[in-house]
C-alpha cells in the first residue's frame, strides 16, 4: 500500500433518458400532457469539489396541440404541432456539497447549471419560411449521488431560454390577416429537459512524490 495515496476523479461521461416539454403560443403554461421522449451524451470534467464543466449533447422533439386548451381562441384556432429537435450545449455546475471521492460515505450534492448551447429544430408542419436554429441559454437544477465507485445516477430539470418563436411554427411577425394562424410576437419559446442520468468517473491513482 502506498502511503499518501490519492485518487484523481477528473472525467466523468454519460447518458440520461428523460422528457422535452415546451412553452409557447400552443401551451401558453407548462403542460406534462405534452411531455415527449428525449436523451442526452454527456462529458463532465470536474474542475475542483464544487465547480464541474459538462457538454452535451441531447436530441428529441416537442408537441402542442390547441385541441387540449380550456382557452376559447385556442379552440377555436385548433392548431397543432410536433418538432423534432437536437442541441450541444457547455454548462458550468455548481455543486453546493463537496462532491469528491468517499468510498465509505454517503457521497450526494444538489446542484445548479448555467451556460449556452445551439439548437437546430424542425417543425411539422412548417409554413414559412424562418431560421430552424440558434442559441439557447440552458440553466436548471439537479441533484447527483454516487452509488458504487465510479458509477453515479443524477436527476434534472433544465430550462432552454431561446430566441425564436417558431419552435411551435406559430408566431414572429404574420404572415396572414387572419388572427386565429398568428401568434404572440412579444414572448419567445421555451422548453424543458427532465431527465435521470447515469454516468462513469475514470479514476487516476496519483503518487506523490
Amino acid at each position: 500500500m502506498v502511503s499518501g495515496l490519492c485518487i484523481a476523479q477528473k472525467v466523468e461521461i454519460g447518458a440520461s433518458l428523460g422528457g422535452l416539454n415546451y412553452k409557447g403560443d400552443i401551451a401558453p403554461a407548462f403542460n406534462p400532457r405534452f411531455l415527449r421522449p428525449g436523451g442526452s451524451l454527456f462529458f463532465r470534467y470536474n474542475v475542483s469539489r464544487s465547480l464541474t464543466l459538462r457538454t452535451e449533447a441531447m436530441m428529441g422533439s416537442i408537441t402542442g396541440d390547441d385541441a387540449f386548451s380550456k382557452d376559447p381562441f385556442q379552440k377555436a384556432r385548433n392548431l397543432s404541432f410536433r418538432t423534432k429537435l437536437s442541441e450541444a450545449n457547455l454548462v458550468t455546475e455548481y455543486n453546493f456539497l463537496n462532491y469528491e471521492d468517499r468510498r465509505f460515505a454517503l457521497n450526494w450534492t444538489p446542484y445548479v447549471f448555467a451556460g449556452i448551447g445551439y439548437s437546430r429544430f424542425s417543425p411539422d408542419p412548417k409554413t414559412s419560411d424562418y431560421p430552424t436554429k440558434g442559441w439557447v441559454l440552458p440553466y436548471g437544477i439537479g441533484v447527483k449521488y454516487q452509488i458504487n465507485r465510479p458509477w453515479n445516477v443524477g436527476l434534472e430539470f433544465g430550462t432552454r431560454k431561446t430566441f425564436t418563436d417558431h419552435l411551435d411554427n406559430l408566431g414572429g411577425t404574420p404572415t396572414t390577416t387572419n388572427k386565429l394562424d398568428q401568434g404572440d410576437m412579444t414572448t419567445k419559446d421555451t422548453y424543458y429537459y427532465l431527465g435521470f442520468s447515469v454516468s462513469y468517473t475514470f479514476y487516476r491513482i496519483i503518487c506523490p512524490e
